[in-house]
C-alpha cells in the first residue's frame, strides 16, 4: 500500500519542528553560523517587530521558528530543556568544531556508538539540544541487540 503525499508541499516532511525563542532573527543567524542553516522567509510582527514566522532549513530539513507569545503559551524553553534534534552530517568532528566555535556548548565530544554512528552533542544559546551524526558503519539488527544489552549494562 503506497502513500500519497501530495497534500504536502515541496520542501516539507509529514514532521516539521517548530521552534519557540526570545529572539527568532538572532537565531537564525546563530542556527546558520553553528549548523548551516539557510532562512527561506521571515514574517514580520507587527506590534513587536520581532519575527512572527520564519522558516530555514539544515541540509533537506525544512524547520520554523518564532519569538515567544506566552499569550498563545508560545514560550521559549530554557537552555538544555528545548526538544533534542539529530543532524546527520558528513563530518561530525567538523561540524562539531563549527558548532562549539559558533557558541554551542559541548555536552559530547564525538564518539562512536554501538549503533553504528559517530555522536557528539551540544546545547545551542536558545534551549534546544543537537545531536551531530555521522553514519560509520552498518550494525546487522542481531548485533545491535547484543550492543544495546550490554550498553544498558
Amino acid at each position: 500500500m503506497s502513500q500519497d503525499y501530495t497534500h504536502i508541499p515541496q520542501g516539507y516532511h509529514s514532521v516539521t519542528p517548530s521552534l519557540t525563542v526570545r529572539d527568532a532573527a538572532e537565531a537564525i543567524a546563530f542556527y546558520g553560523k553553528a549548523f548551516g542553516a539557510v532562512e527561506h522567509f521571515r514574517l514580520p510582527a507587527a506590534k513587536t517587530g520581532g519575527t512572527a514566522h520564519a522558516e530555514f532549513s539544515i541540509g533537506n530539513c525544512t524547520l520554523m521558528i518564532s519569538d515567544e507569545y506566552p499569550a498563545w503559551e508560545a514560550t521559549a524553553p530554557t537552555v538544555g530543556t528545548g526538544g533534542l534534534f539529530m543532524i546527520y552530517v558528513a563530518d561530525v568532528e567538523a561540524a562539531f568544531a563549527q558548532a562549539v566555535a559558533a557558541g554551542c556548548t559541548v555536552k559530547t565530544e564525538p564518539t562512536d556508538q554501538f549503533w553504528g554512528d559517530r555522536t557528539a552533542r551540544v546545547d545551542d544559546p536558545y534551549g534546544y539540544r543537537w545531536t551531530l551524526a555521522q553514519k560509520v558503519r552498518d550494525v546487522p539488527p542481531d548485533e545491535m541487540a547484543r550492543l544495546a544489552a550490554a550498553w544498558e549494562g
